[in-house]
């Protein structure tokens, strides 16, 4: 699995690099903090692959990355997906090394 540190990640986004940022926690989590990525959570996945780019980049993260980690994994197992970054350390480490204004749970 490839991964993508959250160092790498703000540099995507200050690059405005053309890429897919998915958060595959909850609801209730993505109200507390997010990264501003699109919402599916990771029980939904199966049901919205068509909202996964396929043509660039994909970084998937979740809390701390074990989750994400195990989207990547069924992801490439499973549909084919060649093209996705889990997020190391989830937004605990954006908060942890980039804005340590951004709430924790």
């Amino acid at each position: 699995m490839k991964e993508k540190t959250v160092t790498e990640l703000k540099q995507m986004l200050d690059n405005k690099e053309d890429f897919q940022l998915i958060d595959v926690r909850e609801p209730n989590e993505f109200e507390i903090c997010n990264l501003n990525g699109l919402l599916i959570p990771m029980n939904e996945i199966p049901d919205n692959l068509d909202k996964i780019a396929k043509d660039k980049p994909v970084v998937i993260h979740c809390r701390s990355g074990a989750r994400s980690g195990r989207i990547c994994d069924y992801l490439e197992q499973n549909e084919g997906f060649t093209n996705l970054y889990n997020l190391k350390g989830g937004i605990l480490a954006w908060a942890d090394q980039i804005d340590p204004e951004m709430q924790k749970y």
